[in-house]
């Protein structure tokens, strides 16, 4: 029996966003069940410590980032220099 992975499902089986999410916990619970109790106990102490290291989400508006980008050159410029730099060919390298 082959197993499918996640993204398998997902492109065979194309999903809502919220539906994967929960396809992938349930993936995971999967892996989890063939865990000891003591195993299990450490994978949660440490995921614990990861979320009391965790940064909280800064209230920084989208506003605050205009201007962050800075350049000499005009958007039109930026714009015409990023489609010249386009390849379009399509050889491989043969292994």
């Amino acid at each position: 029996m082959t197993k499918l992975t996640i993204f398998d499902i997902a492109i065979t089986n194309p999903m809502k966003a919220a539906d994967l999410k929960f396809s992938l916990i349930d993936t995971y619970l999967g892996l989890l069940n063939s865990l000891s109790p003591e195993r299990k106990l450490e994978l949660i102490s440490r995921l614990s410590d990861s979320l009391k290291g965790s940064k909280k989400p800064s209230n920084k508006s989208i506003e605050e980032l205009y201007g962050a980008f800075v350049s000499k050159q005009s958007a039109d410029e930026i714009i015409a220099d990023l489609k010249r730099s386009r390849r379009f060919d399509r050889k491989t390298e043969e292994l």
